[in-house]
Parts: structure tokens; sequence; C-alpha cells
């Protein structure tokens, strides 16, 4: 695509319907992969499980070796993030969808508490480590905001899809053999590595020009390149907080959401219904979601995401019945399409291109952070008074807002390397949203 064809004014995009058609076949082969990936993905439901009824540990031991696979995740995301900008995204991909199968494959074998906590643990790392790599791939395979909200949407609406049928499969293995549920994972992780061998191949980003030789995507790394550099950019950091307090808040749909249906009085398929609402209102309405927002700026769509999504989990504490509670749902569900529709790609706008992999992990470490930190905290902020969670839940909403909306503080960018007479050279990425993040920051408000 030209670069007048990147420039063009806003009225004159395509529908959106007409971009997703248009998307490059790697968006396709990647979102199948993650199709495949997720609806294999039975380990993180089903470990505790399996270790308390197969296998007679107790809950206590059994959140041992979930606390695991959850560091395990987040380290993940780091690795990944760095083997995508130094190998590649094609065997990055590989190399997870290879070394997960393999690990799951261990998991009925295990005779010990100890080899369950490191092989499960490793099972975190390795079932992570594509995570960069295929967002990067998507990053690199478009040249437009629009191109780059229509891609992750895809992605997004492959996962979900994937997550749904993975539900419904890994509940059947389950009740046939906790074997067949792991092979059955290990066999979903082969399927999507060998995906990724057979159909993807690394490539310049698009619109970066022949022979790029620092181009992300490419096997060979750029020199000096390093996560440190990605941290010095401060829109980054702001970013990863804003992600943190944001997963804090949005995972107390499974801590808090239950736990207040509990002491309403309602039932285990009352709570059923209320997260089947929010999976379909994802599945039928995250696409058309992204495409009302796609034209808006990225900064205040994340903001209204956040917002919506802490007022709709904040108010269940008001809320004592199917009815009110439905509505919340709806609420934080539409925060959460608004949230993810943009998210991905505004990160990819922002990411100089050889550092794509390297800002995709630090934001999938930030996302399972939050996402593994956050019930822990809200289980125990509940333990000591069910309103303080809702009130923490409501503030934490309103300071993830005010995190995405632009810093008054002129942006550090992540040095690049240096050129061959030895002078630091920016890019045309980091040009551009250098004056994109000033252009931002001089409007008084969203369109």
């Amino acid at each position: 695509m030209s670069t007048a064809a990147t420039e063009q004014p806003e009225g004159e995009d395509p529908p959106f319907h007409h971009t997703l058609r248009e998307l490059p076949a790697r968006v396709w082969i990647v979102s199948l992969g993650i199709l495949v990936n997720r609806c294999g993905n039975f380990l993180p439901v089903f470990i505790v499980l399996y270790l308390t009824s197969s296998q007679g540990y107790s809950p206590g031991l059994a959140g041992l070796v979930l606390g695991a696979a959850g560091v395990g995740n987040v380290l993940g995301n780091a690795v990944g993030g760095y083997l995508a900008d130094r190998l590649g995204r094609r065997w990055t991909i590989v190399l997870s969808g290879l070394t997960s199968a393999v690990l799951t494959a261990l998991v009925p074998a295990l005779s010990t508490l100890l080899l369950n906590i490191v092989v499960v643990g490793l099972v975190g790392v390795a079932s992570q480590i594509y995570r960069p790599a295929a967002s990067a791939l998507l990053v690199d395979a478009v040249t437009t905001n629009q191109q780059r909200v229509a891609a992750f949407a895809v992605f997004r609406f492959a996962m979900n899809i994937g997550a749904a049928v993975g539900g419904f499969v890994g509940g059947w293995l389950a009740t046939n053999s906790y074997t067949e549920l792991f092979l059955g994972n290990a066999a979903a992780c082969l399927l999507f590595g060998v995906l990724g061998l057979l159909l993807l191949r690394d490539v310049p980003p698009a619109g970066s020009g022949e022979g790029r030789e620092e181009s992300a995507g490419s096997a060979a790394p750029v020199e000096g390149v390093s996560y440190r550099q990605a941290l010095a950019d401060r829109r980054l950091r702001r970013f990863l907080v804003m992600t943190v307090i944001a997963e804090f808040v949005y995972i107390q749909s499974t801590v808090g959401l239950p736990l207040h249906v509990t002491s309403s009085g309602l039932t285990a398929s009352d709570l059923g219904l209320l997260i089947g609402l929010n999976g379909a209102l994802v599945l039928l309405f995250e696409l058309p979601v992204a495409g009302l927002v796609v034209k808006r700026r990225a900064v205040y769509v994340l903001a209204v995401g956040n917002l919506f999504t802490g007022i709709g989990l904040a108010l269940t504490g008001f809320a004592t019945n199917m009815v009110l509670l439905c509505a919340t749902v709806v609420l934080w569900s539409l925060g959460e399409m608004m949230y993810s529709s943009v998210a991905n790609a505004h990160l990819g706008g922002m990411s100089p291109p050889h550092m794509v992999g390297r800002y995709q992990g630090l934001y999938g470490a930030a996302f399972t952070f939050g996402t593994g930190v956050g019930p822990l905290v809200g289980g125990a902020v509940y333990a000591f008074n069910e309103w303080a969670l809702w009130a923490t839940v409501g503030v934490a909403g309103l300071i993830s807002a005010q995190l995405c909306l632009p810093s008054r503080r002129a942006p550090a960018l992540p040095k690049q390397p240096q050129g061959p007479a030895g002078a630091a050279k920016p890019s045309a990425s980091e040009a551009a949203d250098t004056a994109g993040t000033a252009d931002e920051e001089a409007r008084p408000g969203p369109p």
C-alpha cells in the first residue's frame, strides 16, 4: 500500500467491513492458529480440578501449581517478546507450539507435587511465548490504524470462539479421561506450531520498504535493542500501568461477581447465565463495536472502555436480582469490547518497528500480571468488606481511564540503534508517533 493511502483523511477510509475482507492472508492464518490453540487450551481451566479430584491434592496445594502457571505466563510473554524480535515471528510461534505440546503431554505422567509445579510452570511459560510474536506479526502485516484494529478484532474473535468451543470440549473430555484431556491440549498446541511452520513466513513490516535490515519480523537481530530501551518510552510505561489496573478491575468478574451472586441468594446456574451473557455479547458485538470506534481517537476509546468496565462492575454491589445484574453485565461487557478492540492496535501504532515484539511482550506481561494478582487482591479485599471491593473497583476504573488519556509531558522515545555514522537516527515510525502524540495533546477533546 502506498504512503498516500496510509495518510488519507479519516473520511476517506473504506467501510470497516471492506477493511476486514481485504486483510492480508497472514492475519487469517494467525487467527486460524489461535482458534485451534484456544479450542484445546484445557490445562488452565481444569488443572485444579484434576489435581484435587484425580490426584488427591488439597485445594491449597493445587493453588500452588496454578500459581506457578500464572508466574510462567508473565515470564512467557517477556521471553516471547524478546524472541519475536530476535528469532523472528514465525519461529517463535513454532517454538511455543511444539514446546507446549511436549510439556502438556507430560502432565498426566507426573507423580509428585514438585514435578507438577515445575512442569505446569514451564507450560505456563511455553504457552505464552507465541502471544507477542502473533501480535507483532499482525502489526507487521498492515499499515493503517483501521487495518490494525480490524486485524486484532479478527484475532480476538477467533480467540473467543476457540475459548467457547474449548470449554465444551474440555468438559466432555474431562468426564471421560484427564489423560485424554491433556493429550488433546498437547495435540492442539502441536497443530498450532505446525500451522505456523507450514503457512507463515517472516517478512518486513508492511510499508517498511524493501530490504529493511532491521525490520521487525526479520530473523536478523538489531544490535543494542533491549527491554530497557523499550521502557524508556514514558507512553509505554503509562500504558503498562493502565493495563495492570484495568485487568485488576476486569478480573473481578471472576472473583467479586461470583461471591456477590452467592451472597445475594442466587445460584450457580444464575452465575452461569451471567457469564454466558458476557460471552454471547462479546461474540456477537465485538466486531461491530470495533467498526464503530475505529475512526475515533484510540486514547478516548480506551478511556471510555475502562470507565464503562469499572462503573459496570462497581455497580454489581447494588444489584441484588438477575435483572439488575444483567444490566451491569451489559455495561461492563460494552467496556470490555471497546477496550479490547483498540488496545493492541494502539500499542502497535506506538511501537518502533525494531521493538514491536518487546512492546507486545511487555503488554502481555502486564496483562497476565493484572489477571494473576487481581483475584488475590480482590478476594482479600472482599473478605475484609464487600463494599470495599466495589469502591476499589470503581476508583481503579477511574484511574485506568485517566491513564489512557495523553500525558501533558513530552514522551521519551526509546533510542534507535546507531546508524553507520554513529549517530542515532529516529525512524519514520517514531517521528510520526511523536507528531501524533503532540497532535493528540494539542486537541481539546474527543471528536
